[in-house]
């Protein structure tokens, strides 16, 4: 029985909690600087090895980067981007004890005009990244978003990806490095400095239209991610670059992979979330910062010093339930201060997953989202969750008059062809060039600059890309390099339709 004067404080164990006043778990001599996770304590300098070596590893694992590449390093000012930088230039000093191989390069875009910051606001936060990116001495390059509105529709093509290289390739690549002068391939040659250009307001105000244009945060942040992604592939194309290294750390990672799930995107995880990412062909995205978590990234970065600006964005002070991508990171973090091993849970799990359908590499141009570049998951048998989910769409939406049962329940409708205004056997386009349809059936063609239907663009879509231009009021806003290249695959699907019975089938070939 238990008695009320009966003391119980001697049988008691008190949690022995982790504290700085313990020694370094590695060197067992210095006092620990740090606390990783429970029972993971470092000391200062034990805790900076534990640091480079995980950076250098993660490369070191994969052998994509090979010696005397040029990779172009995504950085948009943040904590994870910064350390990015930071261990790329630490793996480049002269005492590296392994040096890293290849030529970086840096790029940062200004987004200031997509969320409304004003041109003092903007130039300076361009000049204090200035001044981080010229203390480094790399070439570095400063794009504004609003270039993205003048690209070329090359963008949103696959380019011919280089030929996959056996797996002894590498180590004859790095023996090659080392036997050749090093010094002069480890060191950049051309201090090329480009400062943002002088932005009209035109361009801002158009690229305002086009981000204001979607209806809801969750869209607006889709929206600028993939014109982001646009601009970096363009930049690392046209200044000569092959891989892109974007600073995607655990947490992030652990935060897109559920929201990914959350808006549609569970057929291109692998992409979205992966160490390399050739959904782009002839540039490869690379994400070396996957294993750090936000808490290790915010301590060596506060102990060594390293150098970040912070840059408010669209999603800055919002409520957790303003978007699904800030709401799920909410959720993220707040579990992850229970459970601290939720976040490296949920990346090591991201981590077996592969995608169903085929590879972003091998997959054919029709076969490939206009927006994101990834292989498309809308074509599925009838019976799947996509059919049911668009049956289930067009019987909630209100039942045209005069409308039978069969013209509601059909997916996608057939779009009407307005009638050519060009005489019979010429081309109704401004230039004069032909575009294959003309003197077919007595009609013109139809390369006019008419921006394509819902329909006809939700069809060129993956299934989380039509969502977000769901929630678009106008498609007038997209880029025009985006509205050309749905134009020509459109006139290359019907073109092979009038010639699919002269075609013949992979199962015709060999008879």
């Amino acid at each position: 029985m238990c008695q009320v004067d009966e003391d119980y404080h001697d049988g008691l164990e008190r949690a022995e909690v982790p504290s700085v006043s313990k020694k370094c778990v590695k060197c067992k001599e210095a006092s620990a600087a740090v606390v990783i996770r429970a029972g993971d304590t470092y000391c200062r300098g034990c805790f900076k090895e534990y640091f480079i070596h995980k950076f250098r590893a993660m490369l070191g694992k994969n052998r994509i980067i090979f010696p005397g590449e040029k990779v172009l390093l995504a950085v948009s000012g943040g904590s994870s981007s910064s350390s990015m930088l930071s261990q790329v230039q630490e793996g480049l000093s002269q005492n590296a004890h392994k040096k890293l191989r290849f030529l970086p390069g840096i790029v940062y875009i200004d987004e200031g005009g997509a969320v409304g910051q004003s041109v003092e606001e903007r130039r300076r936060t361009v000049a204090e990244l200035q001044a981080v990116f010229k203390a480094t001495g790399f070439p570095f390059h400063m794009v504004p978003l609003e270039q993205v509105l003048d690209l070329p529709s090359s963008v949103v093509v696959t380019a011919p990806a280089a030929s996959e290289q056996p797996a002894s390739a590498y180590k004859a690549a790095v023996d090659h490095f080392i036997q050749s002068d090093s010094s002069s391939c480890s060191t950049p040659q051309d201090h090329e400095q480009t400062s943002v250009p002088e932005v009209q307001e035109s361009h801002t105000q158009l690229l305002q239209q086009l981000v204001g244009s979607a209806q809801t945060l969750t869209a607006r942040q889709d929206l600028l991610n993939t014109l982001r992604h646009h601009l970096l592939v363009h930049t690392a194309r046209t200044e000569g670059y092959s891989k892109l290294m974007l600073g995607d750390n655990c947490t992030r990672v652990a935060v897109k992979l559920l929201t990914s799930i959350s808006l549609g995107r569970g057929a291109q995880l692998a992409q979205d979330t992966g160490f390399s990412d050739s959904r782009y062909g002839d540039i490869i995205l690379v994400r070396p910062m996957r294993d750090y978590s936000a808490k290790e990234i915010a301590y060596y970065n506060h102990m060594f010093r390293v150098p970040s600006v912070f840059i408010p964005g669209g999603d800055t002070k919002t409520t957790d339930k303003a978007s699904i991508q800030r709401l799920t990171e909410s959720f993220v973090t707040k579990l992850q201060a229970d459970f601290p091993s939720t976040v490296s849970t949920i990346y090591r799990t991201s981590e077996k997953l592969q995608t169903a359908c085929r590879k972003s590499s091998t997959a054919d141009q029709a076969d490939r989202c206009l927006l994101c570049m990834c292989a498309l998951d809308t074509a599925v048998e009838n019976a799947s969750a996509f059919q049911a989910t668009l049956t289930s769409e067009q019987l909630s939406q209100n039942k045209p008059s005069g409308a039978t049962g069969t013209e509601t329940l059909r997916p996608n409708p057939a779009p009407v062809e307005q009638e050519s205004t060009a005489p019979s056997g010429q081309c109704c386009s401004s230039g004069g060039e032909d575009c294959g349809r003309a003197e077919r059936g007595g009609g013109g063609c139809c390369s006019s600059a008419k921006e394509p239907e819902r329909t006809d663009l939700k069809s060129l879509l993956c299934y989380s890309c039509q969502l977000t231009i769901k929630d678009m009021s106008s498609l007038e806003r997209l880029p025009q390099y985006i509205l050309s290249e749905a134009q020509r695959r459109q006139r290359r699907s019907q073109m092979r339709e009038e010639i699919s019975e002269f075609l013949l089938d992979d199962g015709d070939e060999g008879s």
